[in-house]
């Protein structure tokens, strides 16, 4: 609605929604004439018919010598089968309309599922949460491969840093770990585990995961940090707000943890939702901290924060962020730089620097833009 209000298209809609009322009304008076023909009709027909019988019934008393008991008892059968003719009549218009229907409910029923039950699988075993990928390739689509061949190693405990630009794979990447992807090609270890070896519940079971676009359910702010361990108590509750640094702002609230947090939490600013997600994700307490751009779309102010947050977060935890703001992992323990799928550099801030690559002029390119108020990343080693 404010994108419609914003870039003044509700002339523009009104057209596009009375071209679909008109295209319905137009099927449902042709349905509806379709549908009031065959009474009219079946009268008409059985009128024809019941003249007809009457005539001959008549003659057959009169010249045949027919009894007029006959006569009445074969009238009073054709005039009961009337009525059962001309539902068999209707019969074939109420069928197809409720075909529609049944239609649109066995493809979905019969559509495959997006995710094939794969419990019978042994559950991932984490003793160090070490993260590797060995060529790993995937493609959306045929011929349009968005990872060619990555390898790298997330080193547990520590923060492994993706940058570059857009569409280079970097979220792909993150996708792949959760598995909501299967990989084409090579293969994702976690401490020697294939992850397609093992089941999606136990993996996702030791990751968290914290994403630019944060969505709060329709629910209170206890009840949206507490979706990160179902069953948790409220001191689990106000201990992870407070690591996330939301228990001050949530009790500013009158009605602190209770307060309901609207449709997808707008009734909360960008920095209180990314800060509610942190907290629900410090209470689930996975050794696997996955961040896709978690800062993206803050104000200074609310970034320091969330990024404050976030260490507490990462703390002896093994760590892939993506940021595209460079400055928030300045002191990451290992920084990639991501095109095209592969990977064109590695290594820490400082060394990438003075190698005066890609990520040198990305860092140089963003510090001329934000000037000298950066916040950089602790490393959690």
């Amino acid at each position: 609605i404010r994108t419609v209000k914003a870039f003044t298209l509700e002339d523009v809609m009104r057209a596009r929604i009375a071209e679909n009322i008109a295209v319905v009304e137009r099927n449902a008076n042709k349905m509806a004439r379709v549908s009031n023909r065959s009474n009219p009709l079946m009268e008409m027909l059985g009128g024809f018919a019941v003249a007809g019988c009457l005539m001959y019934g008549g003659y057959a008393v009169v010249a045949l010598n027919a009894t007029p008991g006959q006569f009445f008892s074969f009238m009073t059968a054709f005039l009961m089968a009337t009525e059962p003719a001309k539902r068999l009549a209707r019969l074939n218009i109420d069928l197809n309309s409720q075909l529609v229907g049944a239609r649109m409910l066995l493809e979905v029923v019969d559509s495959p599922a997006s995710e094939q039950p794969d419990d019978d699988k042994p559950a991932l075993k984490l003793t160090q949460a070490k993260i590797e990928l060995r060529d790993v390739s995937f493609a959306y689509r045929d011929n349009e491969p968005v990872l060619n061949r990555m390898s790298f190693v997330a080193e547990p405990g520590k923060v492994t840093a993706l940058v570059g630009p857009s569409g280079g794979g970097k979220s792909t990447v993150l996708a792949l770990l959760l598995r909501f992807y299967e990989a084409t090609a090579g293969d994702i270890l976690i401490d020697g585990q294939s992850i397609a070896q093992v089941s999606r519940r136990s993996l996702r079971e030791q990751t968290a995961y914290v994403g630019q676009d944060v969505y709060l359910f329709r629910d209170s702010i206890r009840a949206n940090i507490a979706f990160g361990k179902p069953g948790a108590t409220e001191a689990e509750i106000i201990e992870a707000a407070k690591a996330a640094c939301a228990h001050d702002f949530i009790m500013s609230f009158p009605l602190g943890y209770d307060t309901p947090v609207g449709e997808h939490g707008t009734q909360l600013s960008g920095g209180q939702r990314q800060r509610i997600a942190v907290a629900r994700a410090l209470i689930r307490n996975a050794p696997i901290i996955l961040l896709d751009e978690a800062t993206a779309a803050l104000d200074s102010e609310s970034e320091r924060q969330v990024q404050e947050a976030i260490e507490h977060l990462c703390q002896n935890r093994t760590t892939l962020v993506i940021a595209h703001r460079l400055h928030t992992i300045m002191n990451a323990d290992a920084i990639l730089v991501v095109e095209a799928g592969e990977i064109v550099e590695r290594g820490r801030h400082d060394d990438l620097l003075r190698r005066g690559g890609r990520y040198a002029s990305f860092f140089r390119l963003q510090q001329r833009d934000m000037g000298p108020n950066v916040i950089p990343m602790t490393a959690t080693s």
